[in-house]
This record gives structure tokens, sequence and C-alpha cells, in this order.
């Protein structure tokens, strides 16, 4: 059974006794991490340059790679606060969640390009004395790279949670946050832990826009290992190129052995199973962890906090209505302020429309065929991109996910390959699809294959993982055919997950179509038909109106495709397919 979070810590204590050099080593590293952060705020509120020069020596990789790291934490860390508040906040309201999810669909979907010039403009006018502007900028692009399949995940995770465990908490008449850390949490936290390992990979596929980009006349960049890789790239540095590569698998490599093979292994603890498997997944690093004196006082305090505010008077009803308590126990307030959010984003739809009518006027009506073809265009290349990559990533995600041993072995190597960003590999696709016919529009579909068929891979395997094993052993007891076994058990599992990284992957399909239709490399510009073409075009131009109309387009064909296909599939996988 799923634990809480406070029982799921607790149970991480060992009988093996404390450590001292692994305090030690903790409070170095904290120290480490405190100098490089103080030392990059001192840059940030540094005098802003003119021109920033990329050093492609060496010896800089350190530096780069560090302030990168950097703006990726803080982008994720806003990017985990906004999921979590988000999703929860959907699900207070039907009426307001039909509202807030076609958003989050529209904002995953937008092309960064499309908003770039307004945010970074804006923010370097509003600090025009120092580079704090350019790094918010930076950090909200990251941002917008990282969020939206961490809401999507953790959305489907609230709507799927199994009826008895929604009655019992009902029953012991949960409040609210403790329904949060006891329920919703714990039985989300597979699912949060994988779609955040998404969630930095596709932040490293746009690094390099979010650290060098150009508008119009005017060129920004920032020290780091994206620009570091767009201007190899832009210079033809083949060795620089590596280097930075090798840099990124580096820090890939450290990433999944410091943290993310940790959290996998400690997020076993709450796949709600009858029976615990006999094969879990383990982390020497979380095995040291454990030996932590420091980390054990800090599991012991949040362990008497947790049992201090539960044995507070409980101030919620519970619903009588089976199945809908997490709706209709949230208190008055939570459900006012839930309006009054759908209220403020009516009021902003409302004031960027007003802002976008004399836009919008001075189009041309051969602007508009030109639009519709685009988006035709960009259409098919999304559909052909995720139709590829359901067909590989569900047998190999569900492969992965069902087999500890082998997720062990796999799970840096879908790492590296997801994170290392295509941009900086596309000008060797080009060099190899352009002589083909229609080779820009292979390669452009091939670029927006590899951006986005991550998302659906790492869904599967979370759903996958997710799949309780006492499960399992009943359909191997019952001597189940590979065909049955997977109309049965499998697919159903792992629908809900399914359904939800192609939503995410469709939207990064579109987002990745900027880069994969309109590409510069050296003195070469290569583009083909489409709305990313002619959004990236617009943006360099500086032509404002037809960026505007070209993503107003992209949104008009996401939400057609929201209430046509994913809102049914949502609604199936909500009412269907969830673990009861």
């Amino acid at each position: 059974m799923a634990q809480s979070f406070p029982t799921a810590l607790r149970e991480q204590r060992p009988a093996a006794r404390s450590a001292w050099y692994i305090d030690v080593i903790l409070l170095l590293l904290f120290a480490a991490a405190a100098y490089g952060i103080i030392s990059a705020a001192s840059n940030w509120s540094g005098t802003a340059a003119s021109v920033t020069r990329i050093d492609l020596n060496p010896s800089a990789l350190p530096r780069y790679a560090g302030l990168s790291v950097l703006r990726m934490l803080i982008a994720y860390c806003l990017s985990l606060a906004f999921s979590l508040t988000y999703a929860r906040v959907a699900i207070l309201n039907p009426v307001l969640e039909r509202i807030m999810l076609p958003i989050l669909d529209l904002l995953q979907s937008i092309p960064v390009l499309s908003f770039m010039p307004g945010i970074v403009l804006g923010l370097v006018a509003a600090f025009p004395a120092n580079n704090v502007g350019l790094e918010l900028a930076a950090v909200i692009l990251i941002f917008t790279s990282q969020a939206w399949n961490i809401a999507f995940g953790f959305h489907q995770s609230l709507m799927t949670i199994p009826r008895e465990l929604d009655e019992a908490a009902r029953l012991y008449r949960l409040r609210f946050w403790q329904r949060f850390t006891r329920l919703e949490l714990p039985f989300g936290m597979i699912s949060l832990i994988w779609n955040s390992m998404m969630s930095w990979a596709g932040g490293w596929f746009f690094l390099m826009a979010a650290e060098q980009f150009t508008l119009g006349n005017k060129s920004f960049r920032l020290p780091g290992l994206g620009s570091y890789l767009a201007t190899a790239a832009g210079k033809d540095d083949i060795s620089a190129l590596l280097l930075g590569l090798l840099t990124l698998v580096i820090i890939i490599i450290l990433l999944d052995q410091f943290i993310w093979r940790p959290l996998v292994a400690w997020g076993e603890r709450f796949k709600v199973e009858q029976v615990p498997s006999a094969d879990v997944p383990r982390s020497w690093v979380l095995t040291a962890l454990q030996r932590s004196y420091l980390l054990r006082r800090v599991e012991t305090a949040y362990h008497h906090l947790a049992r201090g505010n539960s044995r507070r008077p409980h101030l919620e009803t519970s619903s009588g209505q089976p199945g809908l308590g997490f709706r209709r126990s949230v208190p008055y307030l939570h459900r006012a302020a839930a309006w009054l959010v759908g209220a403020g984003a009516l009021a902003l739809v409302g004031w960027a429309i007003s802002l976008a009518i004399p836009l919008l006027s001075r189009l041309q009506p051969h602007d508009v065929l030109t639009l519709l073809g685009d988006s035709g265009a960009t259409l098919t290349r999304t559909l052909i991109a995720l139709l590829v990559a359901v067909l590989w990533t569900v047998p190999v995600g569900v492969w992965i996910g069902m087999n500890p041993k082998l997720a062990r072995r796999a799970q840096p190597i879908v790492q590296m390959v997801a994170s290392i960003p295509a941009t900086a590999l596309f000008p060797v696709l080009l060099l190899i699809f352009l002589d083909l016919p229609a080779g820009i529009d292979i390669a452009a579909v091939l670029l927006m294959l590899l951006g986005t068929q991550w998302y659906v891979l790492f869904n599967v395997i979370a759903g996958a993982m997710a799949i309780p094993s006492d499960l399992r052993e009943a359909s191997s007891i019952f001597k189940m055919s590979r065909w049955l076994r997977w109309r049965s058990l499998i697919l159903p599992a792992i629908f809900p997950y399914l359904v939800t990284g192609m939503i995410t992957a469709t939207g990064g399909a579109w987002n990745a179509s900027i880069v994969a239709e309109y590409v510069s490399f050296g003195s070469k510009t290569v583009s083909t038909r489409g709305l990313g073409s002619l959004i990236a075009e617009s943006a360099g131009s500086g032509n404002f109106a037809l960026l505007l109309a070209g993503t107003l387009s992209m949104s008009i064909v996401v939400v057609l495709m929201n209430r046509l296909v994913w809102h049914r599939l949502y609604h199936l996988a909500e009412t269907r397919y969830r673990l009861d």
C-alpha cells in the first residue's frame, strides 16, 4: 500500500550505525553549493555587458556547466511548485478543471519563440543595469520546458487515486494538508519522479535557446553550457562541440547516481500493492544517506511535526458520496480561491485579446492562406512523430519498467540520450538527409521525434513500474498468454500514463517545430514550410503581427485536438482505467 510521506521517511532509518564521514561530506557539499550560488548571484547583480564572449577553451566548461545546472535547478523548483499547485487547484471544481486543463495543454504547446521576445525585452528593460533580467528570462524559458509534463502527470495521479483509498481518507476526515501528504503526494510519487527526470531532459533540450538567442538586430547571450554548445555549433568547431556534449554526459551520469537513482529507489515505497516485490531498485547513495546522523534528525523532526499536526482537531466535513471525496472535502475557502484563479485567468485572456486585435489587423489575405497551409504541414509532422514515438516507446518502456535490474542499467542511458540537445546534432542529420527527396521534411520529423519521444517513454516506464507486483504474480500464476497479459493487465495499467505522455509529447512536438523547421548553423540557413518555420522567421525579423498570428493558429489547432482527442482519452483514463 502506498505510504504517507512521514511514514516513508521514518522507515528509511536503517539498523546500521551512523557514519560521521557521511555528514562531513554532506556539509562540504552544502558549503560548495552555497559558494557556487553566492558566486553566481554576484554575477547576476554585476554590471551588464554589452557583448558576452563565450570562451570555447575546455577550462571554461566547469564554470559554464555549474551556471547551467543552477538555472535548471531554479527552473525545476519553480516548475515543481507550479505543477503541484496547478494540478491540486484544477481538481477542486469540475467546471474549473474543464478550463484549466485546456489552458495547460495550450501553454505547453506554444513555442518558446512566441513569447520569448516579450519576456526577454521586458525583463531586460526592468533590469537595465545588471544581468538579472537576462538570467530571469533564461530561467523562465527553461521553466516552460519543464513544468507542463509534471503538472499533467500529477493531475493524472490525482484523478486515478483508487476509490478505496479516497474513501479511507474521507472516513478518517483528513484535512487538506494531511490528505496531500498522506495520500495524494505519495500516490503520485512515482509519476513525479519520472516526469522530473523528463523535465530535466527537456530543460537540456532547450538550454541552447534559453542561453543564446537573437531578437531582430539584438543578440542576447549568457555564459553557460547551452551557449557553449550553440557557439561551437555556429563556428563548426567539432572538437569544442564534442567536449561540450561530453561535459553534458558527465553531468547526466552524476545526476543519475546522486539524485535520480536514489529517488527511484526511495519512490518504490509508495507503490500501491499488497505484496511487496522481491526485486526492488537500489541505490548506493541512498544506502549511504541512511547512515547520516543529520538526515536522521531531520526525518525525526519531520515525523514529530507531522504527528503533531495530525492531533489537531479536524475542521472539514467528509462527503457522503463515494468517489467524490477529494473534490467535496475541500473547504469553501479553497473553492473560492479556485474560482478567483479562474476569474484571473479569464481577465488575463481578455486583456491579451485587446492587445492582439491591433496587431492582427495588419495581416494581409495571403497571410491567412499561408497560415492554413503551414498549420497543416506542422500538424502532419507532429502526428507522424507521435505515432512513431508510441510504436517503439510502449514495448520498450514496459520492458524497462517491469524489469528492475534492467531499469537500473537503462535509466542513466535513457536520461543521457534524452538529455542531449538534438539541436546540437541537427546539422549532422541535415548533412545526411538534405540530398534525399523531401530530406528537410524527414530531418524535421526526426528532430521533433528526438525531442518528444522521451515524454512517452518516461511516462510508460513510470506506469509499468507502478503496476502492483501482486497483480503481476497473479497473471503468472494463472499462466496468461502474452497477448492476454497485455490486454487485461499491462495496457489498462499504463493507459493513464500513456495518455499523459502523448499529451505532453504532442505539446513538445509543436514546441520543437520552431527548431526543426528552421535551422541556422554556420553560414547556412535551412527551412521548410510549417508554423515552426513561420514563427522562427517572424521572431528573427521582428514581424510581431505574423508571429502572433502563427502562435494563435497553433493554439487553435491545439485546442481542437484537446477537445476532440485528448479530453475524451483523459476522461476514459479517469473513469475506466484506474487501480480500483
